[in-house]
């Protein structure tokens, strides 16, 4: 069974309400089927027409009642508050943050910022997280690599240069959706970088350094080591070599790459090159809540789905 069925089997054991506020685009609408037929999830289908139905007018205003009190702080009027909400965008994220869904996706016609923007303006980050981050969970042909096989990559999305200080929020969610999506009961994290243990100095090096030690300070029980190359991370032989002693060295099954162009590189290095299968998850909010590629497929929708629900523990 691939990791991709292993969240389905787990999201099937405790039936999830997930908000699709695409609910009328032809790929979601086949999902939903597909998701409902599986015992996957409970999709709800938003559609413009449906939230302004005569019959939802009171959940509507329900609605846009809690988002101006969330948002009036922030200058948002009344009127301006209602007209968002009729957004099957808004009314989405405000029925997670209400508890009448349990997560969102969405992503088939909305870019990354569309979903992210309410998103955090609503839904927010989860308690003591600095930041929303992304995690691709890869799996490999070679199963001798990561946790059999399976690897976490990370920020490989959302946040183009990320301080010391949001690296170690970033390492410490990645480790969490190693544990709840890929069953990784031991995440190893290594903090990457063009060095390892001071074979080069220059600022970047320092900023990973810096990281490393914010993490071990939020989360003491993490088994997490910097500032590492690639090959020390993974490789048995070179971690031992580069970094005697390390708890991570030669056997990481998460990596934290120090920027963007790293991880969007080092991804699609993975999957080209490497082979691996992969899907991407947004990590760091208070509730669950992923994006799709514009060009995703039926299939791609279900599993983000999937992995959603099992979010949403």
């Amino acid at each position: 069974m691939n990791l991709v069925e292993r969240i389905k089997e787990k999201a099937r054991k405790s039936v999830k309400h997930i908000a699709l506020p695409e609910g009328d685009e032809p790929r979601t609408v086949a999902a939903a089927k597909i998701i409902k037929d599986e015992g996957i999830a409970d999709p709800i289908l938003l559609t413009k027409e449906q939230i302004e139905a005569p019959s939802n007018k009171t959940k509507l205003d329900a609605y846009a009642a809690a988002l101006y009190e969330l948002r009036k702080a922030k200058g948002l009027t009344e009127e301006a508050a209602a007209k968002l909400v009729a957004d099957p965008m808004y009314y989405g994220m405000m029925m997670v943050k209400m508890g009448d869904a349990d997560g969102l996706v969405s992503g088939a016609v909305h870019s990354t910022g569309d979903m992210l923007r309410p998103a955090l303006q609503i839904i927010k980050t989860a308690p003591g997280m600095k930041l929303v981050s992304s995690s691709f969970l890869m799996e490999c042909p070679d199963r001798t690599l990561g946790e059999d096989g399976l690897l976490v990559y990370a920020d490989c999305v959302v946040n183009p240069c990320p301080t010391a200080e949001e690296l170690a929020h970033i390492a410490i969610a990645s480790a969490d959706t190693a544990r709840t999506l890929c069953g990784i009961a031991e995440p190893r994290v290594a903090l990457l970088s063009f060095s390892t243990k001071g074979s080069a100095s220059h600022a970047l090096v320092d900023k990973v350094r810096e990281a490393t030690e914010i993490a071990h300070s939020l989360a003491p029980d993490l088994a997490l080591d910097g500032e590492m190359q690639f090959d020390a991370a993974i490789v048995p032989e070179v971690g031992a070599s580069k970094a005697k002693g390390s708890p991570v060295a030669g056997r990481a099954n998460v990596f934290v790459f120090p920027d963007l162009q790293a991880g969007n590189i080092g991804y699609k290095i993975t999957q080209r090159i490497g082979k691996a299968s992969c899907f991407a998850v947004l990590q760091g909010l208070a509730k669950p809540c992923n994006d799709l590629s514009r060009g995703c497929s039926v299939d791609d929708i279900v599993s983000t789905v999937a992995a959603t629900a099992v979010q949403s523990r």
